[in-house]
């Protein structure tokens, strides 16, 4: 018999902080680019309304469990979000569970302070215009990770939702909302695609050059041309590859090769920008690394603090 630690969103939001995610995060795609983190492929199991995804994985020293994510495209025409989320630690000496996370909320965190590093590394040093289009939580995320890595003098928000945008940039002091996603990224620094789209919201005409370019979206947000311009860089080979749903539909028949993993960028490995001019796009498809990263992170600041609830399990 064991207690179990529950933590709800607000309480996980609570308990990370933006430093301490773009830490973890850094390290987890160093983790996956240098092959000791332990994650199989993702498993779905479809319904008729949705799918609900598997995620299993284990850090070294960061956490070992395993994700549910539901994704229910339905869900918007009901006022509910499109993804539901769970996360499960366990200790990975003996196995007894440790926590349950509403991971929701984690996972649109731990995305954004993933685009936020591989923006870091990529977007050019003196990047000062920041373009988001969406307006739901990952937007949200995205707005308040993003200006850690660079001091950007001006944020544009797009959506189709005009109120959920204006409610978006309320949150910034520089956000405004553009007329339209062509508005948003002409002439933007760094831009950052968070929709549920099954369709390109970007066109590569509307591209500056030497522009850095992230997408999050299971949908093809980014358009063939800007796919094709750039230089194009995954969290891992494998599961930008693989077959769609799991894989980005961005880079679907691209030769591996063709893929630099972000994190032989941060440990030095491979090259990242390499001329000003230089469009670079980054396709997040997420990892089970990154949740075992976040998640563990929010655990051990709940048992520091007495955080959560704990049951007899």
């Amino acid at each position: 018999m064991t207690d179990l630690l529950f933590l709800s969103a607000a309480e996980v939001a609570a308990l990370v902080t933006p430093a301490g995610l773009l830490g973890a995060q850094r390290s987890a795609l160093v983790q996956i680019s240098q092959g000791t983190a332990a994650v199989p492929a993702r498993t779905a199991a479809r319904a008729p309304a949705g799918l609900i995804e598997s995620m299993p994985g284990y850090l070294p020293g960061m956490g070992y469990g395993a994700k549910l994510i539901s994704h229910q495209a339905g869900n918007a025409a009901r006022g509910l979000p499109l993804h539901h989320a769970l996360l499960a630690l366990f200790d990975p000496d003996t196995g007894v569970p440790l926590a349950v996370l509403e991971a929701s909320q984690l996972t649109a965190l731990r995305t954004a302070a993933v685009s936020a590093v591989a923006a870091g590394a990529l977007a050019r040093p003196d990047a000062r215009s920041l373009a988001i289009i969406g307006s739901g939580a990952q937007a949200a995320a995205h707005l308040e990770l993003l200006p850690a890595v660079r001091d950007f003098a001006e944020v544009r928000i797009a959506a189709r939702n005009k109120a959920a945008a204006r409610d978006l940039a309320r949150r910034h002091p520089r956000a405004a909302v553009a007329d339209g996603p062509q508005e948003a990224v002409t002439g933007a620094d760094v831009i950052c695609c968070c929709t549920s789209a099954a369709d390109p919201v970007l066109d590569a005409g509307w591209l500056a050059p030497g522009a850095h370019v992230s997408s999050v979206g299971m949908g093809r947000e980014i358009d063939p041309a800007t796919a094709g311009m750039a230089s194009i860089f995954v969290e891992g080979r494998a599961a930008a590859t693989a077959p769609y749903p799991s894989g980005a539909l961005e880079v679907q028949g691209l030769a591996p090769q063709a893929l630099t993993e972000i994190g032989a960028v941060l440990d030095g490995t491979s090259p990242g920008r390499t001329w000003p001019g230089q469009l670079t796009f980054f396709k997040s498809v997420g990892h089970a690394a990154e949740d075992m990263a976040a998640g563990h992170l929010a655990y051990t600041a709940a048992c520091a603090r007495g955080a959560g609830r704990r049951l007899r399990l």
